[in-house]
């Protein structure tokens, strides 16, 4: 989930970056493929030990605060227009304050690797809202496929815990409701990002996006008072620390390296990718054992998810 951060667009005038080579490539695709898959499963793992709101929001801190030091280091303007820096925070609230503080306290309830599957039909949501929106593309027929089988594959991923929850647990059922809400949240910061072209650099986006997630996120669990149940044990600091190397530092480089010297289309590969990483290690690690069903849907939404991206892939050459 931690992509459409970058979607703000970047300054015109930043460092230079080297030219790009076949393994400095590979390896970031490497980097975002796992550490953005892994996410999960250290997100599982730390639920378990600190209450959504605090863990997202000393995650956000600390990466956000060591993102923003460094492009201070690297030079980069990092103070705004007052509008610019209200947009900035209002998408870092949507995207990583309600859609991440959903995630982590889905992940409470529910597998990490189910949870990653859900949050996959993203791309799908972004497609359709903004195919309704002003100065939106048509969806090609291999794009309606991929949302058939998207939706198909939702709907039998969902359904065991659907049961489950109808029959009495109603925590599953909150959790999922959590789930969903955050990948609303998501999209429609998704799509607000991609429309907003704010003149800023998209680490310096980031860090401040991150920060003000961070500052709320961090003062709403105090207010609701859950420090009493935030233990910072090895097993939550090994868990805060991987997701704020892996997942907010490492990850997101990778991802914006890939941004400045591939194409944006096949980046996008990490929307079906991330899913069957995620499971794996919830399998490896977690010992979690999805369902029957839950394969059948994994399987569909990764088919979605490919079938969207190639389609819109195709489609913006043509557009442009």
């Amino acid at each position: 989930m931690e992509s459409h951060v970058a979607s703000i667009s970047r300054e015109a005038s930043h460092p230079a970056s080297k030219p790009a080579t076949k393994f400095s490539i590979a390896i970031a695709f490497a980097g975002v493929y796992f550490f953005w898959g892994s996410t999960y499963t250290a997100i599982r793992i730390g639920a378990a030990e600190m209450p959504a709101l605090l863990l997202a929001g000393t995650r956000f801190l600390i990466a956000g605060s060591i993102l923003m030091a460094w492009c201070r280091f690297r030079g980069l303007r990092l103070a705004f227009p007052a509008r610019t820096m209200v947009m900035l925070g209002v998408l870092g609230l949507l995207l990583l304050g309600g859609g991440n503080v959903g995630l982590v306290y889905a992940e409470r309830t529910l597998p990490s690797g189910f949870c990653s599957l859900i949050l996959a039909v993203i791309p799908l949501y972004v497609a359709l809202i903004e195919m309704f929106l002003p100065g939106g593309e048509p969806m090609p027929r291999r794009g309606w496929l991929g949302m058939t089988i998207g939706f198909i594959g939702l709907a039998t991923l969902l359904w065991p815990s659907l049961r489950t929850g109808f029959s009495g647990d109603r925590s599953r059922l909150l959790a999922i409701c959590a789930l969903l809400a955050g990948a609303l949240s998501w999209t429609i910061g998704s799509i607000l990002s991609r429309r907003r072209k704010l003149p800023v650099n998209s680490f310096v986006a980031a860090s401040w996006q991150m920060l003000a997630a961070g500052v709320f996120n961090t003062a709403a669990g105090t207010a609701l008072g859950q420090w009493p149940q935030f233990h910072l044990n090895r097993t939550a600091i090994g868990s805060l620390a991987w997701l704020v190397t892996g997942g907010s530092l490492l990850g997101y480089t990778g991802f914006i390296y890939l941004i400045e010297h591939v194409p944006v289309a096949k980046v996008t590969s990490y929307a079906y990718v991330n899913p069957v990483v995620a499971v794996l290690l919830g399998i490896l690690l977690l010992h979690e054992r999805p369902e029957p069903a839950e394969f059948l849907g994994m399987a569909a939404v990764v088919l979605a998810v490919f079938l969207l991206t190639t389609a819109q892939m195709k489609a913006k050459p043509r557009s442009a």
